[in-house]
């Protein structure tokens, strides 16, 4: 299993939201002690809420072998409940994605990963949210910055 943690982390349309930080990850994991009931390390999602640090929630649950998979994105707030995602590097967001992958690296992630998400660039016509071309120009960028984290 890799919960993902709930998108946005606050409640729509009144309705009630669970899994919302690191809290309610590690309530989730701590029912069942197996590295089979893991998370969805979602950068996009834990990322919407500026007061959620992702590099200690990386370095926590890959510390306890519980990232059972990982989508990677960055974001921008206007505020602590309306926020953007923006292109993959750190530059243009307010994560840290070296920092990010580095503690995955670290704790000696080796499962699925991809980026979170695309926006629609170049006249892209698409579904709204995977636009292709910010994807692969994401995925690239995280390959890049997990091969000069292996070496260093």
């Amino acid at each position: 299993m890799a919960i993902h943690p709930d998108d946005p982390p606050w409640s729509v349309f009144g309705l009630p939201r669970i899994i919302t930080g690191i809290d309610g990850l590690q309530r989730l994991v701590d029912v069942v002690d197996s590295p089979s009931n893991g998370i969805t390390l979602c950068t996009g999602s834990l990322g919407a809420n500026p007061h959620i640090d992702i590099v200690e929630a990386a370095h926590v649950f890959g510390e306890q072998n519980r990232i059972n998979f990982v989508h990677l994105r960055n974001v921008q707030h206007e505020s602590d409940t309306k926020f953007h995602e923006v292109s993959h590097p750190s530059e243009f967001g307010e994560l840290d994605m070296h920092a990010i992958m580095s503690k995955l690296h670290e704790h000696k992630y080796d499962g699925p990963m991809r980026p979170d998400h695309g926006r629609m660039i170049w006249g892209e016509q698409g579904t709204p949210g995977y636009g292709l071309y910010d994807r692969a120009l994401g995925i690239m960028y995280l390959q890049g910055l997990w091969e000069a984290i292996e070496k260093s």
